[in-house]
């Protein structure tokens, strides 16, 4: 009886407010996600997409940050044979979340987890994804976020590597338009940033396209006459940077 009146008589605990419970329901979702992860042996690998893409499109932004985190995982956990099955699906999340109007966190995961995926996919078929996927990464090479700049510059420099011949003319011009933003974070704020600009200049160098004015070679240059060749035709601007940032 004692116990019972101590129990009646502690204060009720008072409710939780809103924002609390969202950031309850939203870690509690991104959990289930987690554990349907690690038992894809049980749980079939579509069901967990299927969870994973109608979050990805839900007005709430952190669930949207979430479900994009939980296709990274996917992304990096299924194998390699069940990723392709769904590639054409995940790259259609994946792109619209490059387009997120609100959230740069959707953002930044949405570029991280189409490194992934190009990684595991090899840049095969990717058709007009390559186009919408260098579009916008252009757009983020300049983006305030640190964190979004340096995921850009990555997956630019991956682009590169796999624009292959059908999209070679695409990517060249892509490149050339980029010339500004690619030499200025060389000296990005950010020295992680700034050694990925590197990385990715390095990668862009064959799509820069050659002046067909005057070109100059100097009796140092003379030793390797192809590289010679090749780097005259280049602007100075552009030589001034490789050289300086020890690219060449």
């Amino acid at each position: 009886m004692e116990q019972t009146q101590r129990v009646l008589s502690q204060p009720r605990p008072t409710p939780t407010s809103q924002p609390k419970k969202k950031r309850t329901l939203v870690r509690s979702f991104f959990s289930k996600v987690s554990w349907k992860l690690r038992l894809q042996k049980q749980e079939p690998l579509k069901n967990v997409f299927f969870i994973l893409a109608e979050r990805a499109r839900d007005p709430n932004a952190k669930k949207r940050y979430l479900a994009m985190r939980g296709l990274g995982t996917l992304a990096c956990e299924a194998p390699d044979k069940q990723v392709r099955k769904y590639k054409k699906a995940f790259l259609d999340l994946l792109v619209h979340g490059l387009y997120d109007p609100v959230s740069s966190e959707v953002i930044h995961e949405s570029v991280k987890t189409l490194t992934i995926m190009l990684g595991k996919i090899q840049g095969q078929g990717l058709g007009s994804f390559f186009i919408d996927i260098t579009l916008q990464t252009r757009t983020l090479l300049d983006d305030e976020n640190d964190n979004v700049r340096y995921s850009a510059f990555v997956l630019f420099g991956q682009l590169a590597a796999f624009a292959g011949k059908k999209w070679k003319k695409f990517f060249t011009h892509q490149v050339n338009q980029t010339q500004d933003s690619l030499l200025t974070h060389l000296q990005d704020k950010s020295p992680r940033v700034a050694k990925a600009c590197k990385t990715t200049v390095q990668a862009c160098v064959p799509y820069l396209k050659p002046r067909r004015e005057q070109c100059f070679q100097s009796e140092e240059d003379q030793r390797n006459p192809r590289l010679s060749r090749q780097l005259s035709h280049y602007h100075p601007e552009v030589l001034l940077f490789l050289y300086a940032n020890k690219i060449l």
